[in-house]
């Protein structure tokens, strides 16, 4: 793929994941995963929308196993930093849950309201929030830190964090430089150059913690190639973490397998504790 010979097109559509299933697919989706979403929230109300901040976004929603410690699965939604919610993706902790687990999810404010700094500098916070918090609520041990295409950004960074053992990141995008030439992206988001060279993981030096990077192989060119990139980068380091593509997956269902307690996606979620 040579980025500087392509048309503005085609640059815009390399990572445009809803146009690439179709947007009724990608609505209906969506509406599957808040149906389920809203079933697991009213099965588990105890400790939902916990702030972490003041804004109206900055809240937990936090699910505790029996045995407080167990690990705790932290999954980061997606939506280009512009879109969705921590109700939308609730149900993702469904496999985890069957095993004992307990789980956590994170809102944040979306762009354009926030810049990709805030929402960074918001995740921090909740993160900071949890390790002084979690054990109030019943949630003791290691935190392994999964996100999905900008929770899958979002990932990577968090895993910094001394609070995250661990990290899964799902179809995310790792070098933020070709998003500047995707207006479904841009227009809301605005990144500045000094956000892409600072919050791109793939420039940024690599996290000794293991992190496993997934996606589908029915997904766009360049999200595929976001990810083989970025574990190749950090392999050159020797930094831990699997390469696991998920056969005839695209950008939305290569969610489902976190809902089934053993998918390659809950599995690879699991080893992480071992």
């Amino acid at each position: 793929m040579d980025w500087k010979t392509m048309s503005p097109e085609a640059r815009n559509l390399a990572y445009n994941n809803v146009a690439h299933v179709g947007p009724d697919f990608a609505r209906l989706k969506n509406e599957s995963w808040s149906a389920a979403s809203a079933l697991l929230r009213a099965q588990h109300p105890r400790h939902l929308d916990l702030a972490y901040a003041p804004a109206e976004r900055t809240k937990w929603d936090l699910y505790p196993g029996a045995d407080p410690k167990a690990p705790c699965f932290i999954h980061i939604h997606g939506g280009y930093w512009q879109r969705g919610s921590k109700e939308i993706f609730a149900c993702l902790a469904e496999g985890v849950l069957a095993k004992g687990w307990s789980a956590a999810m994170p809102g944040y404010t979306l762009a354009p309201e926030a810049s990709l700094t805030q929402i960074t500098n918001e995740l921090r916070m909740a993160f900071e929030w949890l390790d002084a918090h979690a054990a109030d609520h019943g949630i003791e041990g290691p935190a392994i830190v999964t996100g999905w295409s900008a929770g899958g950004h979002l990932t990577a960074l968090m895993l910094e964090h001394r609070r995250v053992a661990a990290g899964l990141s799902i179809s995310g995008v790792f070098d933020l430089a070709h998003l500047r030439d995707s207006p479904h992206v841009n227009d809301k988001v605005r990144l500045t150059e000094v956000e892409i060279e600072t919050l791109s993981p793939l420039r940024r030096p690599g996290v000794d913690k293991p992190l496993s990077i997934a996606y589908g192989t029915g997904e766009l060119p360049a999200m595929i190639a976001s990810s083989r990139d970025y574990h190749a980068y950090r392999a050159r380091m020797h930094l831990a973490g699997d390469l696991t593509p998920i056969a005839d997956a695209n950008h939305f269902t290569i969610l489902d397998g976190l809902r089934r307690p053993d998918s390659t996606l809950t599995r690879a979620v699991l080893r992480m504790a071992e």
